[in-house]
């Protein structure tokens, strides 16, 4: 397979080998992706549920446990939210959208090099016809139009590589798209769950203040 493989990338000429190269880095991230962006990795049901059942300041050692043992990106969240509660409301808040902003970015690590590949790639392709197609006019300055095999080498090249080009890009970008989508989804459901639960520490902390002694 691998000896299949070279002879492959040899008819493509020289540019086969960086896009064989995207196309190594595309599959990878696609892989990542598809196994750090699912819903309940990012957003486990148990975090969620405590965050959930918080109605007083008597939670918040049970939040801190489970969040403390879950490693997920929502635990990390919850954990800074819980860390800011003493402050003012809205301190409390711009330290935590500070903070969160450096977590949410995680979700889109790596999605940059599907973008940059989805475009690359056929470029690269095109290039590799361009290539191809130079080698034919050579062919026939040299040796005119009767020598059929050697024309067929540079025409095989131009082609091979401009479909190997698209072949990558296509599947990178169609990902790219589906993951920057994804991922957004996932910061609405993750801002959500944050704002709610910034509000009831707010609304608990305000009911304190008004049990507290005179």
């Amino acid at each position: 397979m691998f000896s299949d493989i070279l002879v492959f990338l040899s008819k493509g000429g020289v540019l086969m080998i960086p896009l064989f190269i995207c196309s190594i880095l595309s599959l990878a991230v696609i892989i990542e992706k598809l196994i750090t962006l699912r819903a309940r990795k990012v957003l486990p049901p148990e975090i969620e549920k405590v965050v959930q059942n918080y109605n007083s300041e008597d939670n918040i050692s049970l939040v801190t446990t489970v969040c403390t043992q879950n490693k997920s990106l929502l635990s990390r969240i919850i954990l800074i939210v819980l860390n800011h509660r003493k402050l003012p409301y809205q301190r409390m808040k711009e330290e935590i959208v500070n903070n969160v902003r450096q977590e949410l970015r995680s979700l889109e690590k790596r999605l940059g090099i599907l973008e940059t590949i989805a475009s690359v790639a056929p470029i690269l392709g095109l290039l590799g016809t361009v290539v191809g197609m130079i080698k034919v006019f050579s062919v026939i300055t040299s040796q005119g139009v009767g020598n059929a095999s050697a024309l067929s080498g540079g025409i095989s090249e131009a082609l091979l590589t401009t479909a190997f080009g698209l072949t990558v890009a296509i599947p990178a970008l169609i990902c790219y798209n589906y993951f920057i989508r994804k991922s957004e989804d996932l910061i609405l459901d993750i801002e959500n769950i944050t704002n709610n639960l910034v509000k009831k520490i707010n609304h608990t902390k305000k009911e304190d203040e008004y049990a507290a002694p005179e």
